[in-house]
């Protein structure tokens, strides 16, 4: 049986980085061979943003993949669960994480990911698209101004997540802070950095920028602690 995977990504791939790969390409690569691979994105967080939905289509076009969007604004599959069955990956964009979670869940959407997660399709995401997939998560989507935990994430992954660690100021004291207040210890990655999971445990760490890294933030006994974990650089030959 196949292993189930998430690759959960701070930032990056093709919205962040349209013209390194990398990251992108190492996600096709965890498909079946043999086939174009079956990519199928989620624009939730963006409110189904035509110009994300845009982005997505040429980078994943034809001889690349075999894409498809599935969009709940204006929805097209009535059985959510069967369409992601023909799916390789699911590969959910970026936005506000509450707004996400609370229009997957009056679908149902939220359950359909579940089953294909066990049945062996790939999930992937950046920013909220690597939030969703934790127990909790730091979120910008309260707030333009400052960061607040989230406590309501799907939970396929155990601890916390917080994405763009490197890439927006405040990410990284925030997290700190709250895992020293209490919050549950877990997962950074700075942009373009992905971290593979399967059957829920970390089984790699890789980047698409040579300096880009991820890091386990947990309690101390001298305060919080950040460990950076070992990364492989994608464009390394």
């Amino acid at each position: 049986m196949a292993p189930r995977r998430i690759l959960a990504m701070g930032g990056g791939g093709f919205s962040m980085e349209p013209e390194n790969p990398l990251l992108d390409d190492f996600l096709l690569s965890l498909t079946p061979s043999g086939r174009l691979p079956r990519v199928c994105f989620v624009p939730t967080a963006s409110g189904d943003s035509e110009g994300y939905i845009g982005r997505f289509l040429d980078a994943f076009g034809a001889g690349r993949a075999e894409a498809s969007v599935l969009s709940l604004f204006s929805r097209e599959h009535d059985d959510l669960a069967a369409f992601l069955r023909t799916q390789d990956v699911v590969y959910v964009g970026g936005g506000s994480t509450a707004n996400l979670l609370a229009v997957w869940r009056v679908h149902g959407l939220d359950q359909a990911l579940v089953e294909a997660y066990e049945n062996g399709v790939v999930l992937a995401g950046l920013s909220a698209g690597m939030n969703c997939w934790f127990e909790a998560s730091v979120t910008d989507s309260f707030s333009a101004s400052r960061l607040e935990p989230l406590h309501d994430g799907l939970g396929l992954l155990a601890g916390s997540a917080c994405p763009h660690y490197d890439g927006e100021e405040q990410r990284a004291p925030t997290y700190r802070a709250l895992v020293t207040d209490g919050f549950a210890p877990g997962h950074a990655a700075d942009d373009g950095c992905g971290l593979l999971f399967e059957d829920g445990s970390l089984a790699e760490v890789v980047s698409s920028r040579p300096q880009a890294q991820a890091y386990h933030v947990h309690p101390g006994p001298d305060g919080v602690e950040e460990v950076a974990l070992p990364a492989r650089y994608l464009g390394a030959r």
